[in-house]
């Protein structure tokens, strides 16, 4: 007697978001050429390469950017490869090598202009590579605030490992301010500024660093919800929204869902009553907030949309799960911690599907 497959129902929680999907016209000839710039450099194996290319991380900035200039878009597209590549390699990695790996980018992203030493990590030329073209586009404002919020990202990848390694699963207060770190959410809001002069005293002000934090926690609550099912089947699920509350809460995946769903309604409450009450900087900077404000707001979106069209989380049946909002839940297996570096193992949705052999 055969039992039946679990699912997981995931609500259209995204229907009343008021920002539509959107994409930029030049998304496949500038995401050709960001992929052939990644691909030169042969983070991964044939296989894996392949695996990755599926996630279409070049609709994934499209999709998040579509009114950037060509130069920005192709900042953005890069920005995403480069976030991957390095969760694809530290996800496997023991503490030490996860420092390692993360003081090479650092370093890399600060100093775009200092050759990488022999030996190092390929993360580090694949960084510098990145900051060397995007910071050229930036305004001076735009830089700095990419480089700190990109820093704490890589810095926060180093605390997952940590946890990782040590078993442990962060409280759900812990978890969420952790996770505005090592989501990415925030160096992903950076694109949407490289053309603008945001002054620290107006970029910092209480107002935009709130609206800022209610978008970064819809892309965690979106990112955890979508992405739970590729991480259970691989173990790699101790850093998802999803997983923490079912702790905290002793509860099914359902209760879990439920609680997602109640904490992805307050946090967009409060975003759009808070671009209620932005205040005044003066005429020449009031329109910039204004677009500023609008392009972050369309992330959700983005996120949502991406999740759906590429193969990342749902394979080929993404747009069907799109209508049925319906998940077939993968078997649990062990992560291949053998293969690292450029012999990491990017797991398509459809092999996480096959039998487990006994």
């Amino acid at each position: 007697m055969s039992s039946r497959q679990p699912f997981l129902h995931i609500p259209d929680f995204m229907a009343d978001w008021p920002w539509p999907r959107r994409i930029h016209p030049l998304y496949e000839e500038v995401s050709a050429e960001s992929s052939a710039w990644f691909k030169s450099f042969k983070a991964f194996k044939p296989e894996s390469q392949a695996a990755f290319d599926k996630c279409d991380f070049g609709r994934l900035a499209s999709l998040a950017y579509p009114d950037a200039s060509r130069e920005h878009l192709r900042t953005g597209i890069d920005l995403m490869n480069v976030f991957f590549v390095i969760d694809e390699y530290t996800d496997v990695e023991p503490v030490p090598v996860v420092k390692e790996m993360i003081d090479a980018v650092i370093d890399a992203v600060h100093n775009p202009h200092k050759p990488r030493p022999e030996g190092e990590t390929i993360l580090g030329e694949i960084t510098r590579q990145f900051a060397e073209r995007a910071l050229q586009s930036a305004t001076p404002e735009a830089t700095v605030h990419f480089l700190e919020s990109f820093t704490d990202y890589v810095r926060s990848v180093v605390t997952e490992a940590e946890d990782r390694c040590n078993g442990r699963i962060p409280d759900l207060e812990s978890f969420i301010k952790i996770r505005r770190e090592n989501n990415g959410g925030r160096p992903s809001l950076s694109p949407c500024e490289l053309h603008l002069k945001l002054p620290d005293e107006v970029f910092y002000h209480p107002n935009l660093v709130e609206l800022r934090l209610c978008i970064v926690d819809m892309i965690t609550i979106i990112n955890d919800l979508y992405s739970y099912n590729r991480e259970q089947a691989t173990e790699n699920d101790h850093y998802n929204l999803l997983t923490v509350v079912k702790r905290e809460f002793n509860t099914d995946l359902d209760g879990a869902m439920a609680w997602a769903m109640n904490f992805h309604r307050d946090v967009s409450t409060r975003f759009l009553e808070g671009l209620k009450n932005v205040p005044s900087f003066g005429p020449e900077i009031d329109p910039q907030v204004q677009e500023y404000l609008q392009l972050i707001a369309n992330w959700p979106r983005c996120l949502d949309s991406w999740s759906f069209e590429s193969k990342r989380y749902f394979g080929e049946l993404g747009l069907e799960i799109q209508k049925t909002r319906m998940v077939p839940l993968l078997p649990r297996r062990k992560p291949d911690l053998a293969r690292r570096g450029e012999d990491v193992r990017v797991h398509l949705i459809e092999g996480l599907a096959q039998p487990i052999a006994a």
